[in-house]
């Protein structure tokens, strides 16, 4: 049984293996461990790239293509005559370059030190990686990157440039794509026109190798480099920031160029060990002066036009908004629908603005360099504004010059610092015009209309308005009187506000006015303008810019036709072809007659009127003729002048920043005048060719006639006083004078009534007397009725037009008698002025005095009449009588019933009056200064009334050497 056992167990033991079998077993199970070991770390690597990789699209080869060769470029604007202006508002300058203008030698330098493997690797050098690993382990002094061309372009365009290990391992696979599907030539290229190179000597990032050859070196031919030059740039790149010879302003930094200059030896070093050049062109590079080569410091078109740039890029924006809305439409096939949101807008405009500052557009304006500049030597000049104000701060101004004929913005003034003040005040501020505003909105739509002519007849006498509550006001003129009836020359001369607020109101009307003025370009205009009676002296919701001002002005320079304003001439795109061109296209908005007429009348603005500064000033006279017209606002918070020459209009605009802040003193005040013909004066000067119409000219239609100074109708055998000037042909007026009558009437308070029955015949008048529209009596009773309403008003008196004595009479004396002779007038006194008399009284109390008397008596003898005063009128006689005469006098009261009462005093002997027979009546003693005879010119030429008194000489006849403010000068030449 025992061996039986012995023999099972025996059997059951397994044969003992060999060492090599259990070796090989080792191996085995070793093997399958690393497969497994290697799917592992293989499944997680890629578990790892996929987690990073999980959010990346899949480029497709059109996207990559699409991306690549999307570059940001540079823009530039230039002046008129090609000149450049500069670069278009950006810290970037970029240039592109297409491959074969590249040098090999560039070639040579770059991929020399960037990446010596380029054309072998397909998009990752896994030997230049290692080495660059092996450097930064073992601390070298000398470091390569690791990253290829490619994988820098990968970075660049598509992902950011943190240095994560993230980026890095979608660097290398976005890399191995891009290399499939661009050649080397493409990436290449594309390297070299992304790429930094730091800043150039006008302080702007360089980007890609012919903006940095540009502003580093001033070349704009790649092909000029030469190898120190060339190694310098491709030394750049790597870290721009570090090695850029030049600040963000263009200021020269030594310590970075030093920086620049070792790394430029390195790339010598290795375009040598490369092959890519010989040891002479090696050891000559070195030698090379690279800083006496760099570009010279200039300063960014930011710096040197400011406000131009500013203003260029914003109307050139503008244009591409539309362009881009035109696109869209045409696109779409529909027009255009105004239904996106002022944000919307906003957005739309600021997207147009970045396409044009990164879209490589080259802006043509229409700006004029040498008038642009000869306008700004005037600004920038400080001896010619007032010293700075601590409470009003810098005295502003601001200017535009047009060309008539284009509507061409040659020059302008955009203000005096753009360091204080950024806003363009020419084109972007709005100011209340003043009277500026008066040609555009009254004088030329009534002229136009027929409704008025130079020689037509304005009242320049109160109007009241009410003044937004429950008050009213009455508007003055600057020179705090009412002058009367006046030529519309006149009214317009001396800028008088009540003839032009009764054109603007009455004549043309409000919306009319406002219609017209939309036609000149003034877009300003707001709906509660339409309820502005005071618009046409400035009082707008927000008033009016110095361009489409000067615009509007333009018109008429250019004989009735609008163009309106530009400065954009055309758009050039990267491609070099025109996207952008504008077309000129004159609207004849009103006649050509009525531009002459208006142009005459803003020439007597000068030589007559309130232009008095440019008269003076000017020195281009004989040369170039001008017009124009003066405004102000209230108190002077804003002055102006418009003129214009048959070939360009210039419009400047003074004040201060703040409104409220006025201008002061009488330089000030005329500040703009100063300025306008100093700029003026300066541009002749230095453009001459821009004036080259030495006259307005004069279209048909345009005649000289002789009407009625009363009516502006022809005259009657009434008719005594005249004024002479150029007609509309088709508005020559062809009805008689009705403005006059004679009449018989008495004289309270300045004003003329229809005498009471009884009141004595030597205190009526009986003359030549003026039936204006409305009559002096009409305009007393609404004054009364509106003075309870006002806070404030002045007396009864001052609101009397100069002329009012010479008023027809249309209601009776509102004197009652009281059935009493009037209390008697006191205190008579006698003095002596140049040996003549000179008798003074006080006046009656009675209520119902028609006037006074003075008796006169010579040697003792009988007391005679010597003349009459009607009451309110004075209470002085100048009876002319010598002191040589024996003479005594008395002044008698009388009331409207003829009952007189003398004074008790007696100037002179005092000799007892006694009762005398009817006084002997002598020249003048109704106390009025004679009628002046037929051809007598009145001694004031200031009156109003006193127009010209002439005979009419036919509707040719021109009053000889007249000068007055009624326009009786048009025959008259510019001096």
């Amino acid at each position: 049984m025992v061996e039986e056992n012995k023999k099972k167990t025996a059997k059951q033991r397994p044969p003992r293996r060999s060492w090599l079998r259990r070796f090989g077993s080792v191996v085995k199970w070793m093997f399958i461990l690393g497969i497994l070991g290697i799917l592992f770390a293989g499944g997680a690597v890629a578990g790892y790239v996929t987690s990073i990789v999980k959010d990346d699209p899949v480029r497709t080869e059109e996207l990559i293509q699409q991306e690549v060769s999307q570059n940001a470029i540079t823009g530039f604007a230039y002046f008129s005559d090609g000149q450049p202006i500069g670069q278009l508002r950006t810290e970037e300058d970029r240039r592109l370059i297409e491959f074969n203008d590249i040098p090999q030698l560039v070639i040579d330098a770059v991929l020399a030190i960037e990446d010596n493997n380029f054309y072998n690797h397909k998009g990752v050098d896994f030997n230049g990686t290692l080495r660059a690993v092996k450097q930064r382990l073992l601390n070298e002094s000398v470091q390569t990157g690791g990253s290829t061309l490619t994988q820098q372009l990968a970075r660049r365009v598509f992902l950011n440039l943190d240095r994560t290990e993230d980026r890095k391992v979608k660097e290398i696979l976005l890399s191995l794509r891009l290399e499939r599907f661009l050649s080397k030539q493409e990436i290449l290229t594309a390297y070299l026109n992304k790429v930094p190179f730091g800043n150039g000597s006008n302080g702007y990032n360089v980007f890609g190798i012919k903006a940095a050859a540009k502003g580093i070196f001033g070349l704009d031919d790649l092909e000029k480099l030469n190898v120190a030059q060339a190694a310098y740039l491709a030394g750049l790149p790597q870290l721009p920031s570090k090695y850029s010879a030049f600040s963000g302003v263009g200021e020269f930094n030594e310590t970075a160029f030093g920086r620049a200059m070792d790394r430029q030896r390195l790339v010598l070093r290795r375009m040598l060990e490369e092959n890519k050049i010989t040891t002479s062109q090696y050891d000559e590079a070195l030698l090379f002066d690279i800083k006496g080569s760099l570009a010279p410091h200039t300063k960014k078109a930011y710096a040197t036009f400011p406000y131009l740039m500013l203003e260029t890029e914003r109307k050139a924006a503008e244009i591409m908004l539309t362009l881009n809305e035109d696109n869209t439409s045409a696109a779409s096939g529909s027009a255009a629908t105004a239904t996106t949101t002022t944000t919307d807008n906003t957005q739309l405009l600021e997207e147009a603005r970045q396409q044009l500052m990164t879209g490589g557009y080259r802006v043509y304006t229409t700006i004029d360099k040498k008038v642009y500049s000869a306008m700004h030597s005037i600004s920038e000049d400080s001896d010619n504004f007032t010293k700075d104000s601590k409470a009003r701060g810098k005295e502003q101004t601001a200017g535009i010059m047009i060309n008539n004929k284009t509507g061409a913005i040659l020059g302008m003034i955009e203000g005096r610092d753009f360091n204080i003040e950024q806003m363009n005040y020419a084109t972007q501020m709005v100011r209340q015009p003043g009277s500026t505003m008066k040609p555009i909105a009254a004088y030329l739509p009534a002229l136009d209309a027929g409704l008025i002519q130079p020689a037509g007849i304005l009242d320049d006498a109160p109007i009241i308005m009410k003044d937004g509550g429950k008050g009213f006001h009455i508007p003055k003129n600057a020179n705090n009187r009412y002058q009367g009836l006046v030529t519309a020359r006149y009214a317009l001369n001396k800028s008088l506000n009540l003839p032009a607020l009764k054109l603007f109101n009455d004549k043309v009307g409000i919306e009319n006015a406002w219609t017209f003025s939309k036609k000149l370009g003034i877009t300003t205009i707001q709906d509660d303008d339409y309820n502005a009676q005071t618009g046409v002296i400035g009082g707008l919701r927000y008033g009016v810019s110095v361009e489409e001002l000067t615009n509007a002005y333009s018109s008429i320079g250019n004989q009735g036709a609008f163009n309106d304003a530009y400065m954009i001439e055309k758009i050039v795109d990267s491609q070099g072809k025109i996207i952008y061109q504008h077309k000129v296209n004159p609207e004849q908005v009103f006649s050509k007659q009525t531009a002459y007429l208006m142009t005459d009348m803003l020439r007597t603005v000068i030589t007559d009127g309130t232009a008095s500064t440019v008269k003076s000033k000017y020195e281009h006279f004989k040369e170039v003729p001008i017009v124009g017209k003066t405004g102000s606002t209230q108190n002077y918070g804003d002055v102006w002048f418009m003129g214009y020459t048959p070939d360009v209009t210039l419009g400047m605009w003074v004040g201060y920043k703040e409104q409220i802040n006025t201008l002061q003193g009488d330089t000030q005040k005329r500040q703009a005048q100063t300025l306008w013909t100093k700029v003026m004066n300066t541009v002749i000067d230095k453009r001459p060719e821009l004036f080259v119409t030495k006259e307005f000219p004069k279209p048909e239609g345009i005649v000289k006639a002789t009407v009625s100074a009363y009516s502006g109708k022809k005259p009657s055998d009434l008719t005594d006083r005249f004024t002479t000037d150029l007609f509309n042909a088709k508005f020559v007026p062809s009805e008689s004078d009705d403005g006059i009558s004679k009449a018989k009437y008495i004289t309270y308070n300045g004003v003329n009534y229809l005498p009471l029955e009884g009141t004595p015949e030597d205190f009526l008048k009986e003359k030549i007397v003026v039936k204006r529209e409305k009559p002096i009596q009409s305009l007393v009773k609404e004054l009364l009725a509106a003075f309870p309403a006002m806070k404030e008003h002045e007396s009864l008196s001052y609101y009397m037009p100069e002329d009012a004595k010479t008023d027809f009479p249309t209601e009776v004396d509102p004197r009652v008698d009281d059935g009493n002779a009037p209390s008697a007038p006191g205190e008579v006194m006698v003095s002596y002025s140049t040996g003549k008399a000179v008798v003074t009284f006080t006046p009656s109390g009675s209520s119902d005095v028609a006037g006074y008397r003075l008796y006169r008596s010579l040697n003792g003898g009988s007391f005679q009449k010597q003349a009459v005063l009607s009451a309110g009128e004075s209470t002085v006689f100048k009876p002319g009588t010598p002191a040589s005469a024996n003479a005594t006098f008395y002044v008698a009261a009388v009331d409207v019933a003829g009952h007189e009462t003398a004074s008790g005093s007696v100037a002179g002997t005092q000799p007892t009056p006694e009762p005398t027979l009817p006084p002997e009546e002598v020249p003048g003693s109704d106390g009025t200064e004679p009628t002046p005879e037929p051809g007598i010119i009145p001694e004031s030429s200031d009156d109003p009334g006193m127009i010209i008194v002439q005979p009419p000489g036919g509707n040719e006849a021109t009053p000889s050497g007249s000068s007055n403010g009624a326009g009786g000068n048009t025959g008259a030449t510019t001096p």
